[in-house]
């Protein structure tokens, strides 16, 4: 099935739900804890009846969902065709069920708290030190390139963040090549970035501001703020 290009995905409308790094992320607020089991359940039965599943969070007073389909497929400007991680039409179909499931039960979204952590590593040679990453990460060599036409490290059980390569030249100064990118609904990306240069922080890019917002620490330590589309809105 075909990924999703994000104006497709955007033009889905899906309310309860915001596009983060690969997948379509959801939080839904419980009472308790059985409140949350039986939502689960009620997903569950319908993700057999479209023959796709999310994967599950349950915590105290949350539940939280993330879609993505393992065996996108993309299509780079030559034409091949990659199998990827990513959003497809499975997926935008599931969400809006999982959507009417939590609004007969009662249940509502909070879909600004959702929010993404992945690693990135600047180098100039990822196929040289990737396997490295894949076995200290996951312990296992496929995750080198897992659900992407890359090097990036993903691990299929979702316990460690995705460490993916951005590209760098060889250079003898010593700098910071490892760092974190935060993945956050748009609605609370001003918000976000407000709170950590209150905190000390400095703007080093906002060039590529929504999508991309660099902010470095007191240190120079620098992390990634990333949005990946506008909000969703409510039909009325």
């Amino acid at each position: 099935m075909d990924m999703l290009k994000g104006e497709e995905i955007a033009a889905a409308q899906l309310a309860d739900w915001r596009k983060l790094a690969q997948g379509l992320h959801a939080r839904y607020l419980v009472t308790d804890f059985g409140t949350g089991a039986r939502f689960v359940v009620a997903v569950g039965e319908a993700g057999d009846a479209l023959g796709h599943h999310p994967s599950v969070s349950i915590g105290s007073g949350y539940v939280d969902l993330k879609l993505v389909s393992p065996d996108a497929v993309y299509r780079d400007d030559e034409g091949t065709e990659h199998v990827v991680e990513w959003v497809t039409r499975q997926d935008v179909d599931l969400a809006r069920r999982i959507t009417e499931i939590a609004a007969d039960h009662e249940i509502e979204a909070d879909p600004a708290s959702v929010s993404v952590v992945e690693l990135g590593l600047d180098t100039g040679r990822s196929a040289t030190i990737a396997p490295v990453w894949a076995a200290l990460l996951t312990g296992h060599a496929d995750s080198q390139g897992h659900g992407s036409p890359s090097d990036e490290i993903r691990d299929a059980t979702g316990r460690v963040p995705n460490l993916w390569f951005g590209e760098a030249d060889e250079h003898e100064t010593p700098r910071q090549r490892l760092h974190i990118e935060v993945y956050v609904a748009p609605e609370v990306a001003e918000q976000r970035i407000a709170a950590a240069v209150a905190a000390g922080g400095t703007i080093l890019d906002n060039s590529d501001a929504p999508s991309l917002t660099v902010i470095a620490d007191p240190d120079g330590n620098t992390g990634v703020l990333c949005v990946a589309q506008p909000p969703a809105t409510r039909s009325p």
